[in-house]
């Protein structure tokens, strides 16, 4: 028997490759398949199953791509309406892989299919469970997307995980272990742990929400303080559900190269995003005017799907031989619009003598300096609200980057405001410069450092927390 977890980094997301016998299944397969069917040519094995946890929101799923490439067979649990063809699972229904067996346990409550698999080796003993979005390293997943049902509230649905933990995976040995389908920084879990797995017993031991007393209790402290639902959750979703474009048709649209000329009239016609995904420090000294940046040195993929339209073709700006690295990760969250690439990059733009744009970038000590002489000085926070309320600067305002692309932000700020910038670190904050200067607002200072470099000078700083601002 093999096991290989497979982690990508920028989505926090593991995806698993079981074998045994030279027959092998895929849990939870990235939409680029190159890398599953990598190690089954070395291993030389097929691939049988493609087991899905859920209907995944935060990425788009590789089981399409996966199953046309090998003829496996895709599995859902109890409650699977996809529009495509599926193998429907029963709860506790054994599939056979090799001289190992894997049990589909349906665990309902982050989704309404959402199904665990239990790993049963040689000797039929119970060695690992695949959790999906059911359990986590000291977390749960969230149960706030009711939005799938016309009946079912946030409740309900804690109320379905609760069960489903308690009888399907808390049931189970302690030595089990647990692979879980993301790791810290996901925003499929409030708090999740940093290791990559654990154990059954462990989690009873530690797990917050598994150590609470009654149901009752397990609702209060699982849907008490839900980050918010990205915007492109519900998108994702659906795109996994439905079914997709395969991910070489993308790559062949959008690899084309777009002349100057024609980007020109694109962005003069506003038919086009351009999306800079070059380092903060090279966008910050010279970009094609209107372009908004999403580095790809930061969570790319997340923030991409968060703060573009999902209606408008994308032109890409980035380092070269980097092209098709940019295209995949924005297609591994849904955003299939890339109609090229800009030829000879933002150097072909500079050199043919295009007019640029650049953002002003200033320390933490010239915004100190600044603070007591400018009364039209803004300080925008573009932090998480539960991140500015554990402390902010008297002065600022706070949008959070999520929500500067929503309609009617921009009446926030007047012609005379002078706005300087910051996140935590400095890398939202540049992504929030990019959106206010594409909107027509360019009196901006992009605040290098964010609130790191703030709290190394926080004594020429008045700071504020919320509950001191409410007592």
């Amino acid at each position: 028997m093999f096991v290989k977890q497979l982690f990508t980094d920028c989505l926090s997301e593991f995806s698993y490759y079981i074998e045994s016998d030279g027959v092998a299944a895929v849990i939870d397969p990235l939409r680029d398949i190159d890398e599953y069917l990598e190690i089954a040519k070395e291993r030389n094995a097929t691939i049988k199953y493609i087991f899905e946890t859920h209907f995944h929101a935060d990425f788009i799923s590789g089981h399409i791509e996966l199953a046309n490439a090998t003829n496996a067979t895709i599995v859902f649990g109890p409650e699977c309406k996809a529009r495509f063809k599926v193998l429907i699972g029963n709860d506790e229904e054994v599939f056979e892989l090799g001289t190992v067996k894997i049990k589909l346990l349906h665990t309902p409550g982050h989704t309404l299919e959402s199904s665990s698999y239990l790993l049963l080796d040689e000797k039929g003993e119970e060695k690992a469970v695949f959790t999906g979005d059911t359990l986590f390293v000291g977390e749960v997943g969230r149960p706030d997307l009711a939005q799938q049902s016309d009946v079912l509230t946030t409740n309900d649905l804690a109320a379905m995980l609760y069960d489903s933990i308690t009888t399907k995976l808390t049931t189970l040995p302690d030595n089990v272990i647990v692979y879980p389908g993301h790791g810290k920084g996901s925003s499929c879990g409030k708090n999740i742990g940093v290791e990559k797995e654990t154990t059954i017993g462990e989690q009873k031991s530690t797990n917050y929400a598994l150590l609470t007393p009654t149901k009752e209790d397990f609702i209060k402290a699982v849907i008490n303080d839900l980050p918010v639902t990205p915007k492109y959750f519900p998108v994702n979703a659906k795109i996994n559900r439905d079914g997709y474009e395969s991910l070489e048709l993308i790559l062949s649209k959008g690899l084309q190269q777009v002349t100057i000329d024609e980007v020109k009239s694109k962005i003069k016609e506003l038919e086009v995003i351009v999306l800079d995904t070059r380092p903060a420090n090279l966008f910050i000294d010279g970009f094609i005017p209107t372009s908004v940046f999403v580095g790809l040195e930061g969570r790319f993929a997340e923030w991409a799907a968060n703060v573009l339209p999902p209606d408008l073709p994308i032109i890409i700006v980035t380092e070269e031989a980097k092209e098709k690295e940019v295209i995949t990760r924005l297609a591994r969250v849904g955003i299939d619009k890339v109609v090229g690439v800009v030829q000879g990059g933002f150097d072909a733009w500079r050199d043919a003598g295009e007019k640029i744009d650049l953002i002003i970038d200033i320390d933490s000590d010239e915004l100190a300096m600044d603070i007591p002489f400018d009364e039209n000085l803004v300080v925008l926070d573009v932090r998480t609200e539960s991140e500015f309320g554990s402390g902010h600067l008297k002065q600022s305002m706070n949008i959070p980057l999520v929500n500067l692309t929503d309609p009617g932000t921009m009446a926030d700020f007047d012609d005379n405001h002078n706005i300087y910038v910051h996140c935590g670190g400095g890398y939202r904050s540049v992504i929030a410069c990019s959106l206010l200067k594409r909107q027509g607002i360019h009196n901006i200072r992009n605040v290098n450092g964010g609130w790191s470099a703030i709290l190394l000078n926080k004594e020429r700083f008045t700071i504020e927390k919320e509950e001191e601002v409410l007592n």
